[in-house]
């Protein structure tokens, strides 16, 4: 049996898809299991013990020449499934034209109505319940069965000897792709003052986090921190690391800090301890954490606006941002 898995969005949508490699694998262990994703995210799934190939679609350059490409080397597998997890319209072609035996996707794709099978794919702001994973595995149901899978991802004993601590430590993953998803700076630096003084703490990101991460152990190291005291162990590694050393380094963490973004989603793949703030989105989406020990802030307040979006925005519609107003007092407690 061959499976194409096809899931071309951000980084957090590839991790909450990978439960569908563990259980097509638990189901049909001789299978031969690919993953297409987008030109960037495939990192995450280097080493991967479950996967014969990863397909890469690049989505900026020639993107339509690319498409074309993707298209010859997916109907020349001949697949016995291909099941879409992405929403949009060019996956959603390559899909329908894969040519294999069976094709899989959720309704909302523009093309669906071409696939062999669509299944639902609905988004609630009340229904606590309900996990992107659950509806990514309902497309799998009829294949497998309805027993919930958590993501897992797979570092290497390299990424895990990549940053060495000694002593407990902290990650805290303080960005976001939207400013409305992303706890405002003098939030976490106040947060770190409270911390612990005996904990190292890891500041994490992408490159272009830097600035952000920088600016925070700044205002915090010793003696550096405006008059407050400060830290001697606070380590900006915003741009230093890969997503499955990022993964590895966060397993043995005293607690994972983070906003609702892709980090949140790492913490989930190596079931390691979490504490996520929900600033404009909220839990119900579908997109809180799955760790064991994991922990969920919001703001005290009552806002009509919140949840203002699914993705955020880049500022905040009202002018006003109150739903980042979350107790940092409560935070701290949990470690």
């Amino acid at each position: 049996m061959k499976f194409l898995i096809i899931q071309t969005a951000f980084i957090g949508d590839v991790v909450l898809a990978t439960p569908l490699i563990e259980k097509l694998r638990q189901h049909y262990p001789d299978s031969s299991i690919d993953f297409l994703l987008q030109k960037g995210n495939e990192g995450l799934l280097t080493g991967h013990p479950h996967l014969r190939q990863v397909l890469i679609f690049d989505k900026k350059k020639g993107k339509y020449s690319n498409l074309r490409i993707l298209l010859k080397t997916i109907r020349g597998e001949k697949y016995d499934y291909v099941i879409n997890l992405q929403r949009f319209l060019a996956s959603g072609l390559l899909t329908a034209l894969s040519g294999a035996k069976h094709t899989i996707g959720f309704d909302k794709n523009p093309v669906s109505f071409l696939f062999d099978k669509s299944v639902k794919h609905q988004i609630s702001k009340t229904d606590k319940d309900q996990h992107e994973v659950k509806r990514n595995l309902s497309l799998i149901d009829a294949l497998t069965d309805t027993i919930f899978v958590r993501p897992s991802l797979y570092p290497s004993e390299k990424d895990f000897k990549k940053i060495t601590p000694v002593g407990p430590y902290v990650c805290i993953a303080p960005a976001s792709v939207w400013f409305t998803k992303q706890w405002p700076a003098e939030k976490w630096i106040e947060l770190i003052h409270k911390l612990p003084n005996h904990l190292t703490i890891y500041l994490m990101g992408a490159n272009f986090d830097v600035s952000l991460c920088e600016a925070i152990r700044s205002s915090t190291i010793y003696p550096h921190s405006g008059g407050k005291g400060g830290r001697k162990a606070i380590v900006n590694l915003a741009g230093q690391l890969s997503f499955l050393e990022s993964a590895a380094l966060m397993k043995n963490a005293r607690m994972n800090f983070v906003n609702d973004s892709a980090p949140l989603h790492f913490a989930s793949a190596m079931n390691a301890p979490v504490a996520a703030m929900f600033c404009s989105t909220v839990p119900a989406f579908g997109f809180g954490p799955l760790s064991d020990v994991s922990f969920v802030f919001e703001t005290n307040e009552n806002l009509d606006c919140r949840p203002c979006g699914l993705h955020g925005y880049k500022s905040c519609p009202k002018g006003h941002f109150k739903c980042a107003n979350i107790d940092i007092d409560i935070v701290v407690k949990i470690v």
